[in-house]
């Protein structure tokens, strides 16, 4: 076809066309589409106008195609199904989705998350597989490359093309080794900052949360060991009187390896959000909808999990 006509074109004709072609007669045709005769009758006029030929000619026994439409009707097939297999394409099936889930998160987080989204991928997509990046100075930048599906950590904004949502509201504690000096009475603040401290920092910028506390206070605590991993802190934590505050989400998996005292910091730390964050470009692909709907749903077994240890 003509570019021109391309333009001015009802491409739904060409649906129209493939069952005339196929059967030869307005009234099959229309029965197939679901049309009255009339309206498959001005489809044709309208196609005979488009390609400036007949069509479909008066024969014995119905309408018989032209040379043209002869020549029309395996492109005319090829097409119609190449455009079918261009709209299925946006359909997404978990079970039979294979290759790898992209997220970008800390270390604890990971421990914490990925063994239910682990659970949610056996049932529903089991050839899918989940790695996960570890978080540096340019977490934006690898969803806008496209380095990773998601990002989950505490961002509490985003820049222009980047969807955010919350996953859940999370505080403070304290982590402490059992059998530690202070775990047997109220920590306050000035046996807090008596102790010594292990920061984790993952991009090595920026203050922590407590650090930004204590000097409205102005206060200041002794930090002993800075280290990139959450893993890694607890670790130092679990072998030593040093202290380490973070959030409660991250403790509880700490915690649960039955060797550590949790309790409440002395001075208030607010709470924070803990965040989803993808790029707009994905926000209606229907793989991408699914990855969010399985983190948010494994983000709250997370909770349920946190709270059910909570009550024992």
């Amino acid at each position: 076809m003509r570019e021109v006509n391309l333009r001015q074109a009802d491409l739904n004709l060409l649906v129209v066309l493939e069952a005339l072609l196929e059967e030869r007669s307005v009234t099959r045709a229309a029965s197939r589409l679901g049309m009255s005769q009339p309206a498959v009758s001005r489809a044709l006029a309208r196609l005979r106008e488009l390609f400036d030929d007949g069509l479909l000619v008066e024969g014995r026994g119905g309408y018989m195609p032209t040379t043209r439409a002869e020549d029309i009707r395996p492109k005319l097939r090829r097409t119609l199904a190449q455009i079918g297999d261009m709209l299925e394409a946006s359909h997404f099936d978990p079970a039979a989705a294979t290759g790898n889930v992209r997220l970008l998160m800390l270390d604890l987080e990971t421990a914490a998350l990925v063994p239910h989204l682990l659970a949610r991928l056996a049932t529903e997509a089991p050839r899918l597989d989940i790695d996960i990046a570890a978080p540096g100075p340019g977490v934006i930048e690898a969803l806008e490359n496209d380095a990773v599906d998601a990002v989950i950590g505490v961002i509490d904004s985003a820049p222009a093309g980047i969807q955010r949502r919350g996953l859940y509201d999370d505080t403070f504690v304290t982590l402490m080794r059992t059998g530690h000096p202070a775990a047997s009475s109220k920590l306050t603040l000035n046996r807090y900052l008596e102790l010594g401290h292990i920061v984790v920092s993952v991009t090595g910028e920026g203050s922590a949360p407590v650090d930004i506390a204590l000097a409205k206070m102005p206060r200041k605590r002794r930090v002993r060991v800075r280290v990139p991993s959450f893993l890694a802190a607890v670790e130092i934590a679990a072998q030593s009187d040093l202290i380490m505050t973070l959030p409660s989400s991250l403790a509880r998996t700490a915690a649960g390896m039955g060797r550590f005292v949790a309790l409440p910091p002395p001075l208030d730390l607010g709470s924070f959000t803990m965040s989803l964050l993808w790029h707009a470009r994905h926000q209606d692909e229907p793989r991408h909808i699914w990855l969010r709907r399985t983190i948010v749903a494994a983000a709250k077994a997370v909770l349920v999990a946190g709270t059910q240890k909570a009550d024992e």
